[in-house]
This record gives structure tokens, C-alpha cells and sequence, in this order.
């Protein structure tokens, strides 16, 4: 390949309609099978391998090497019965991602299936998006296997979908808490879930990353929760850095012209 010719424009896949998750947490049973083929698939290593304390819980959180993540929380009642609230976390992969909104080399982006993709040959380590994700999900990575400083999270098995195959997270999930498929059709199946859930008496039963009312746009992979989110360590009003860009260019804006009429002035007394 010339130089020239890798700076053709090159057309892009045709669009193909929204995909994502639906994680029913009201029945994940914790077994942790969605981390195992999440590692297996993107060859990712295996940690989280020291006692943390907190419940079975040894990964923590998402990282550069834990695309999925799967949440054991202890809660107690008034009557003071102890239960477990089991959640596999995951990149939410935004309508309107910040981290792609933050990247400045174009290494974050949408793909056909409307899902957030990192090219790891574009991305320069900078540590924008990491800064930007209201969710603490996407991180750079600087310890084997991936010393090479960039930026990792879900693909949503990017590779997999080109194959008209299901992301290696659902595929291996024994009680199908995480669904996969048309976001819109999950969207419809979920709040059928929400109602069952009412019905039974899981009163604080909700849905989370829902379009309405979330300045992200929504999320195309979002929840299902028995509490409330901060239970389960997640924003209740997540934001946008680029939200508050116009009130910053305000603020900059006035600060320039009180700079340059200060000066002005300065110059006219000294005159």
C-alpha cells in the first residue's frame, strides 16, 4: 500500500439497526459465566485474584482487562433479612457517549451497529474518555497483556456481531439475565419485565438508562434494578462534559472582554 493510498476514503459498512443489552438483574444468579467468556473471547487476562472483602466480589469494578463485571451487593431489610443483589456491570455504550465526544484523534466511534468501538490503532493514550465516562467504565491500560497505554472496554464483541453472532456475555449466561437484540424491542420487553416484577411486589423494581429524561441520550445497554441505582454504584443523573462547554465558552467569553477592558482602560489613564 502507497502513502497516498492509505489516506483513501474508504466506504463505510452500510447501517445496520441499534443493538445492545438488556441486563435483568432480578435474575442473575452472580456465577460470574459473562466475565469468564468476555475473558475467553478477547483473550483478556484473567485477575482479581486477592480477597477484597467486599462480598464474592474479587474484580472490583471495569477495567482495561474486566469488560463485564459482576456486582455482589449484601442488603438487609427492616426485619434484618440479609440478601444478595447480583448485577453484571458493563460498558453502556451511550447514545450520546462522552467518550467519544472527548476523544480528539477519532479512535472512539459509532459502528454500524450503533455501538461504541475504540480503534486501538488511533488511540494515542491520552486519557480523555477515561475522564469523560460518567460510568468509570473505559480505562487505558499500562500492565500486560496490553502494555501499549491505549484505551480498552466492551467491543460489544464488534467481531462477533459482523458474523451474525450473539456477544460472547449472553451467549454463555445460564438464565439469560443479559439479552441481547433490537434496542428497541429490549426497551418494550423490559418495562413488560418492570410490570411482572410490580406485580410480585418488588416495589423499587426499575428500569435503568431508559431515552427519557437522560442527557446521554439513553443507553443501549441498560438495566433492570431491584434498588435504587446508587445502590449499585451507578450515577442517577449521569452527565456530559460537553453539557456544560457553552456555559464554559460564556464564562471564558466574559472573562476575556473584562481582561481587554481592563487593559483599555489602563492604557487611556496612563495616556
Amino acid at each position: 500500500m502507497s502513502f497516498f493510498e492509505a489516506f483513501e476514503y474508504v466506504e463505510p459498512p452500510p447501517q445496520q439497526r441499534a443493538v445492545g443489552f438488556f441486563t435483568d438483574s432480578s435474575v442473575c444468579i452472580g456465577c460470574k459465566a459473562c466475565e469468564v467468556a468476555c475473558k475467553q473471547w478477547n483473550q483478556l487476562p484473567a485477575d482479581g485474584q486477592n480477597f477484597t472483602g467486599m462480598s464474592y466480589d474479587n474484580t472490583v469494578a471495569l477495567s482495561a482487562t474486566t469488560w463485564r463485571h459482576v456486582q455482589f451487593i449484601e442488603q438487609q431489610d427492616e426485619h434484618g433479612k440479609m440478601r444478595w443483589l447480583f448485577n453484571s456491570d458493563v460498558c453502556k455504550h451511550c447514545v450520546d457517549a462522552p467518550c467519544e465526544n472527548a476523544c480528539p484523534t477519532g479512535s472512539l466511534i459509532r459502528t454500524e451497529f450503533d455501538t461504541v468501538y475504540v480503534q486501538q490503532d488511533i488511540c494515542n493514550g491520552c486519557g480523555y474518555c477515561v475522564t469523560a465516562c460518567p460510568f468509570g467504565v473505559i480505562e487505558t491500560a499500562h500492565a500486560p497483556p496490553n502494555e501499549d497505554g491505549g484505551a480498552h472496554k466492551c467491543t460489544l464483541c464488534y467481531d462477533r456481531l459482523k458474523d451474525g453472532m450473539e456477544p460472547a456475555c449472553a451467549k454463555a449466561c445460564p438464565t439469560d439475565s443479559i439479552i441481547f437484540g433490537d434496542v428497541e424491542q429490549l426497551r418494550d420487553y423490559a418495562q413488560r419485565r418492570v410490570d411482572v416484577l410490580h406485580a410480585r411486589g418488588e416495589e423499587k423494581a426499575q428500569l435503568y438508562g431508559m431515552p427519557e429524561g437522560n442527557a446521554l441520550g439513553g443507553l443501549n445497554s441498560f438495566f433492570l434494578l431491584l434498588d435504587e441505582p446508587e445502590r449499585y454504584n451507578l450515577p442517577r443523573y449521569p452527565r456530559s462534559p460537553k453539557r456544560a462547554m457553552a456555559k464554559g465558552y460564556l464564562f471564558g467569553l466574559g472573562a476575556a472582554l473584562v481582561v481587554a477592558a481592563t487593559m483599555a482602560l489602563a492604557f487611556d489613564s496612563s495616556g
